[in-house]
């Protein structure tokens, strides 16, 4: 069992650092908001520091999970950061989905300081992370990575190593483009469906076991179909994420029109107010 941080406790940090502790880890904990941290080492029976440098000290892996590029330079840099409490030979893992530039920029400051880093976005969303169920995909050399597995292994369903440091990143931005697209097709299908007065239930349960079928179809119909997003991954995020795609798209030469579009369509929800609903609600544009 090994000595671990566990930094930002969001929908998806909380469950995580959760199975860490389950899995017998001995876990640290940090939050930009003192009262989660408080009640997530009372509900696990855990500790909680109040700067990354302090829950990082002493510990062999550091996970993160926060919010956008800043919010990953605010938890690694600077003299609270975690880097500045972390021993030679630790592992810092970033569950973040972040810009790979940024990943770089911090794998090179963490080389510096005798530190291995592991970039490891993660998918499944917040069920996936209650469910310990994540699909994790990761980028960093191969030492550093074998060693982070097993403890990784609490909250993942699969877990990757897809290259140098920056891959899991690249590999996360293939996922949100792929998903990107089957929102919208799914949400135009259903759609459809409510309009031609067909039972959409019913249409999902013969679709789904065909060539349309999906994790977004089975998890996802229903709330559609009823106009509830109160739930899962939200659209600000999504188009965080989906900027980061064009964005290194861009830079790599990669044509991605359809991400493109369906980014401009969840600019679309936020004007409707639906900037923290889940993904799901594309739907909603469509009147």
């Amino acid at each position: 069992m090994a000595r671990t941080a566990f930094l930002g406790l969001g929908v998806m940090g909380y469950p995580m650092a959760g199975h860490l502790a389950r899995a017998g880890h001995q876990v640290t904990v940090y939050n930009r908001t003192p009262d989660k941290a408080d009640r997530w080492a009372r509900d696990h029976d855990g500790r909680h520091q109040p700067t990354p440098r302090q829950a990082a000290e002493g510990a062999e892996f550091v996970m993160a999970c926060v919010g956008n590029d800043d919010d990953l330079r605010q938890v690694c840099l600077g003299p609270d950061g975690a880097f500045a409490g972390m021993s030679k030979g630790a592992v810092f893992v970033d569950h973040t989905t972040v810009s790979a530039q940024v990943t770089r920029e911090l794998a090179e400051k963490a080389a510096k300081a005798g530190i291995g880093y592991v970039d490891a976005p993660v998918s499944g969303g917040q069920a996936g992370a209650e469910n310990g169920q994540l699909s994790v995909m990761c980028g960093g050399a191969q030492d550093d990575f074998d060693r982070a597995a097993p403890v990784i292994d609490a909250y993942a369903k699969i877990c990757r190593l897809m290259g140098d440091v920056g891959a899991g990143q690249m590999t996360k931005m293939c996922n949100q483009i792929a998903i990107a697209g089957l929102v919208q097709g799914l949400s135009e299908s259903l759609a459809f469906a409510q309009k031609a007065g067909l039972d959409v239930s019913q249409v999902v349960e013969v679709i789904s076991q065909g060539a349309a079928g999906s994790w977004q179809m089975v998890n996802r119909h229903k709330t559609m179909d009823e106009g509830k997003f109160d739930h899962g991954f939200a659209v600000d995020w999504m188009r965080k994420d989906l900027g980061i795609c064009l964005a290194t798209g861009d830079q790599i030469g990669a044509s991605l029109p359809v991400t493109a579009l369906v980014d401009q369509f969840y600019k679309d929800v936020q004007k409707m107010g639906g900037g923290r609903w889940d993904t799901s609600a594309l739907i909603a544009r469509l009147g």
